[in-house]
Protein backbone atom coordinates (compact mmCIF):
# COMPACT_ATOMS: atom_id res chain seq x y z
CA UNK A 1 0.00 0.00 0.00
CA UNK A 2 1.56 3.35 -1.04
CA UNK A 3 2.16 6.06 1.55
CA UNK A 4 0.37 9.38 1.07
CA UNK A 5 2.96 12.13 0.44
CA UNK A 6 1.69 14.22 3.38
CA UNK A 7 2.57 11.41 5.77
CA UNK A 8 6.27 11.46 4.88
CA UNK A 9 6.86 14.41 7.20
CA UNK A 10 5.66 12.28 10.11
CA UNK A 11 7.74 9.23 9.27
CA UNK A 12 11.16 8.34 10.63
CA UNK A 13 13.98 9.23 8.27
CA UNK A 14 15.09 5.63 7.73
CA UNK A 15 11.61 4.75 6.44
CA UNK A 16 11.51 7.76 4.13
CA UNK A 17 15.00 6.88 2.86
CA UNK A 18 13.88 3.29 2.23
CA UNK A 19 11.01 4.57 0.10
CA UNK A 20 13.33 6.94 -1.78
CA UNK A 21 15.69 4.03 -2.45
CA UNK A 22 12.82 2.40 -4.34
CA UNK A 23 12.44 5.47 -6.54
CA UNK A 24 9.67 7.27 -4.63
CA UNK A 25 10.07 10.92 -5.67
CA UNK A 26 7.80 12.23 -2.90
CA UNK A 27 9.93 10.46 -0.30
CA UNK A 28 13.07 11.98 -1.79
CA UNK A 29 11.42 15.43 -1.82
CA UNK A 30 10.79 15.00 1.91
CA UNK A 31 14.47 14.13 2.45
CA UNK A 32 15.46 17.28 0.57
CA UNK A 33 13.04 19.33 2.70
CA UNK A 34 14.54 17.87 5.88
CA UNK A 35 18.20 18.26 4.92
CA UNK A 36 18.36 21.24 2.54
CA UNK A 37 19.00 23.90 5.17
CA UNK A 38 21.83 21.93 6.77
CA UNK A 39 23.48 21.15 3.41
CA UNK A 40 23.13 24.76 2.26
CA UNK A 41 24.68 26.03 5.49
CA UNK A 42 27.56 23.56 5.13
CA UNK A 43 28.17 24.71 1.55
CA UNK A 44 27.99 28.35 2.66
CA UNK A 45 30.54 27.70 5.42
CA UNK A 46 32.83 25.99 2.90
CA UNK A 47 32.49 28.58 0.14
CA UNK A 48 31.71 31.83 1.97
CA UNK A 49 29.32 32.69 -0.87
CA UNK A 50 25.53 32.40 -0.45
CA UNK A 51 24.68 32.09 -4.14
CA UNK A 52 27.44 29.54 -4.71
CA UNK A 53 26.15 27.64 -1.67
CA UNK A 54 22.70 27.51 -3.29
CA UNK A 55 24.17 26.17 -6.54
CA UNK A 56 26.35 23.60 -4.79
CA UNK A 57 23.46 22.45 -2.61
CA UNK A 58 21.33 21.90 -5.67
CA UNK A 59 24.14 19.85 -7.22
CA UNK A 60 24.43 17.78 -4.03
CA UNK A 61 20.76 16.86 -4.14
CA UNK A 62 20.91 16.09 -7.86
CA UNK A 63 23.82 13.75 -7.15
CA UNK A 64 21.91 12.25 -4.24
CA UNK A 65 18.91 11.49 -6.45
CA UNK A 66 21.13 9.92 -9.12
CA UNK A 67 23.09 7.84 -6.63
CA UNK A 68 20.55 7.04 -3.91
CA UNK A 69 20.30 3.41 -4.98
CA UNK A 70 24.00 3.04 -4.10
CA UNK A 71 23.17 3.73 -0.44
CA UNK A 72 23.23 0.39 1.36
CA UNK A 73 21.89 1.34 4.80
CA UNK A 74 18.95 3.74 5.14
CA UNK A 75 20.06 4.87 8.62
CA UNK A 76 23.39 6.10 7.16
CA UNK A 77 21.68 8.63 4.87
CA UNK A 78 22.94 11.70 6.79
CA UNK A 79 26.60 10.74 6.66
CA UNK A 80 26.25 9.58 3.04
CA UNK A 81 24.72 12.94 2.08
CA UNK A 82 27.45 14.81 3.96
CA UNK A 83 30.06 12.83 2.01
CA UNK A 84 28.36 13.80 -1.26
CA UNK A 85 28.33 17.45 -0.18
CA UNK A 86 32.02 17.52 0.71
CA UNK A 87 32.89 15.73 -2.53
CA UNK A 88 30.86 18.31 -4.46
CA UNK A 89 32.73 21.13 -2.69
CA UNK A 90 36.13 19.55 -3.32
CA UNK A 91 35.27 19.00 -6.99
CA UNK A 92 34.15 22.62 -7.35
CA UNK A 93 37.31 23.82 -5.61
CA UNK A 94 39.56 21.79 -7.92
CA UNK A 95 37.84 23.23 -10.99
CA UNK A 96 38.07 26.81 -9.78
CA UNK A 97 41.34 26.86 -7.83
CA UNK A 98 43.14 28.94 -10.45
CA UNK A 99 41.15 31.98 -9.32
CA UNK A 100 42.15 31.54 -5.67
CA UNK A 101 45.73 32.70 -6.16
CA UNK A 102 44.60 36.14 -7.32
CA UNK A 103 43.25 36.98 -3.87
CA UNK A 104 45.52 38.60 -1.31
CA UNK A 105 45.19 38.59 2.43
CA UNK A 106 43.23 41.62 3.53
CA UNK A 107 42.96 43.23 6.92
CA UNK A 108 39.61 42.55 8.46
CA UNK A 109 37.96 45.50 10.17
CA UNK A 110 35.72 44.56 13.08
CA UNK A 111 33.80 47.19 14.92
CA UNK A 112 30.31 46.03 15.91
CA UNK A 113 29.30 43.07 18.06
CA UNK A 114 25.82 42.20 16.86
CA UNK A 115 25.30 38.62 15.68
CA UNK A 116 25.12 39.56 12.00
CA UNK A 117 28.41 41.44 11.99
CA UNK A 118 30.13 38.69 13.93
CA UNK A 119 28.97 36.15 11.32
CA UNK A 120 30.12 38.41 8.49
CA UNK A 121 33.49 38.94 10.15
CA UNK A 122 33.88 35.21 10.71
CA UNK A 123 33.09 34.56 7.03
CA UNK A 124 35.69 37.16 6.01
CA UNK A 125 38.26 35.66 8.36
CA UNK A 126 37.56 32.16 7.02
CA UNK A 127 38.07 33.46 3.47
CA UNK A 128 41.61 34.54 4.40
CA UNK A 129 42.58 30.99 5.37
CA UNK A 130 43.88 28.58 2.74
CA UNK A 131 41.05 26.42 1.43
CA UNK A 132 42.22 23.09 2.93
CA UNK A 133 42.52 24.77 6.33
CA UNK A 134 39.08 26.39 6.19
CA UNK A 135 37.54 23.11 5.03
CA UNK A 136 39.05 21.23 7.98
CA UNK A 137 37.78 23.89 10.39
CA UNK A 138 34.27 23.82 8.91
CA UNK A 139 34.13 20.03 9.06
CA UNK A 140 35.42 19.98 12.63
CA UNK A 141 33.44 22.79 14.22
CA UNK A 142 30.36 23.05 12.03
CA UNK A 143 29.84 19.47 10.84
CA UNK A 144 31.18 18.11 14.17
CA UNK A 145 33.34 15.51 12.45
CA UNK A 146 36.27 13.86 14.19
CA UNK A 147 39.80 14.44 12.94
CA UNK A 148 39.90 10.85 11.66
CA UNK A 149 36.64 11.33 9.74
CA UNK A 150 37.97 14.54 8.18
CA UNK A 151 41.20 12.81 7.18
CA UNK A 152 39.28 9.98 5.54
CA UNK A 153 36.87 12.32 3.77
CA UNK A 154 39.51 14.75 2.45
CA UNK A 155 42.34 12.26 1.81
CA UNK A 156 44.62 14.32 4.06
CA UNK A 157 46.94 12.76 6.62
CA UNK A 158 45.56 12.79 10.19
CA UNK A 159 48.49 14.94 11.38
CA UNK A 160 47.83 17.42 8.57
CA UNK A 161 44.17 17.69 9.56
CA UNK A 162 45.11 18.32 13.20
CA UNK A 163 47.69 20.91 12.14
CA UNK A 164 45.24 22.67 9.81
CA UNK A 165 42.65 22.91 12.57
CA UNK A 166 45.13 24.09 15.21
CA UNK A 167 46.88 26.67 13.01
CA UNK A 168 43.62 27.78 11.38
CA UNK A 169 41.98 28.28 14.77
CA UNK A 170 44.99 30.31 15.95
CA UNK A 171 44.80 32.46 12.82
CA UNK A 172 41.08 33.03 13.31
CA UNK A 173 41.73 34.10 16.91
CA UNK A 174 44.29 36.62 15.61
CA UNK A 175 41.97 37.94 12.91
CA UNK A 176 39.03 38.21 15.29
CA UNK A 177 41.03 39.53 18.26
CA UNK A 178 39.33 42.92 18.01
CA UNK A 179 36.25 41.34 19.58
CA UNK A 180 38.27 40.12 22.53
CA UNK A 181 40.02 43.48 22.95
CA UNK A 182 36.76 45.43 22.97
CA UNK A 183 35.19 42.97 25.40
CA UNK A 184 38.14 43.55 27.76
CA UNK A 185 37.80 47.33 27.34
CA UNK A 186 34.09 47.13 28.20
CA UNK A 187 34.92 45.19 31.36
CA UNK A 188 37.20 48.03 32.48
CA UNK A 189 34.57 50.72 31.94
Amino acid sequence: MPVAPGHYAEGPEALVVSLALKGDRDAFAELVRRRQSWIRNLMHRCSGDASLADDLSQQVFLQAWRKIRQLREADKFGSWLKQLAINEWLQHRRKNDALRGAEGEEDIKMSRHDATSVAIDLDQAMAVLPRPVSLCIVLSYYARMSHAEIAQLTDLQLGTVKSHIRRGSERLRELLSAYNESANAEDVV
